[in-house]
């Protein structure tokens, strides 16, 4: 039977209650039957992500794979279609899925992620020809980020009133601004939704490879707003941070070959939301104190650095 990493049995527990403690107490046997069932048998350390399990195999003796099962949640409800669309192209390869069980047997990458690679204008480079690679037609049945809009707008408003901020309101106005001209109208294109770094992974099909799309339909400059955001930590340190964001607005768009203004407009956005959030939830890195502050305050600060006035 396999064993569960303590970290990730403490994290589940701590993001989702008794739900996620049940859900731990089953996870060995879902394991053990899907092991069977697709003819796997363990092949090295068992790993995990934010939401998932991931124990390498070897499938009917020789080929190598890796099972991936996560915790039911509706953000992981189209993964799998996410990789049937791609068939490989840029992501990893799906050999078999288990939507009841969150399941999936996926090939087997390296474990160093492109969150390790110093030189920020390559992680820029090889995330935006990625992300283009990526940003195709869209498969029926895939959530519409379109939907979304509404909701973006309500938790705009109601943020910028109800939390103490240091955002300008020409700032917030040019948040609302982008869900309104941008959000209700996209393309049906599917975009991989939580495009940064450490959802890159090396490999040895091609150098590159995604893993953990939430599979949305949207604009392909809604990614290059997600990736520049999580560019931020990298950013903490440098002596011109204007001059540095600017410069992977331009490095990203130039290889995902999209309108710089569109990729600007997510950008700023995602900045301004995930300023909004901290302030009222915290960071995964920081959930709280002077960390928490400091991280906020960096993100109030880049989306007035991504904010044109008109």
């Amino acid at each position: 039977m396999i064993g569960t990493p303590e970290a990730f049995s403490r994290s589940t527990i701590e993001r989702e209650g008794e739900p996620g403690a049940a859900w731990l107490a089953e996870l060995p046997g879902i394991v053990d039957e899907l092991l069977e069932r697709w003819e796997c048998v363990p092949d090295g350390e068992v790993t995990h992500g934010g939401v998932g399990l991931v124990v390498p195999v070897r499938r009917r003796g020789a080929e190598s794979a890796v099972l991936k099962v996560s915790f039911p949640h509706p953000g992981n409800v189209h993964e799998p279609d996410a990789f049937e669309a791609w068939g490989g192209r840029g992501a990893v390869l799906l050999y078999e899925r288990d939507d009841e069980h969150f399941a999936m047997l996926l090939e087997r990458v390296r474990t160093s992620t492109l969150a390790e690679v110093e030189d920020g204008d390559e992680v820029v480079t090889v995330a935006g020809r990625l992300g283009r690679r990526l940003a195709v037609p869209a498969p029926p049945g895939l959530p519409r980020l379109r939907e979304r809009a509404d909701a973006w707008e309500e938790e705009l408003g109601r943020d910028a009133a109800e939390l103490t901020h240091a955002l300008p309101r020409y700032v917030v106005d040019a948040a609302v601004a982008t869900v309104r001209e941008l959000g209700r109208v996209q393309p049906d294109t599917l975009v991989h939704g939580d495009l940064h770094a450490g959802n890159i992974l090396r490999a040895d099909r091609e150098p590159w490879l995604a893993v953990d799309p939430k599979g949305y339909v949207g604009d392909p400059a809604y990614d290059g707003g997600t990736l520049l955001k999580s560019r931020a930590p990298a950013l903490l340190t440098v002596d011109d941070l204007g001059k540095a964001v600017q410069r992977a607005l331009d490095v990203y768009v130039e290889a995902a070959e999209l309108d710089r203004e569109r990729v600007r407009r997510w950008a700023q956005l995602h900045a301004v939301q995930a300023a909004f959030w901290g302030r009222r939830h915290g960071f995964r890195r920081a959930r709280g104190g002077p960390l928490r502050d400091a991280f906020t305050a960096f993100a109030e600060h880049v989306a007035q650095l991504l904010t044109v006035r008109v």
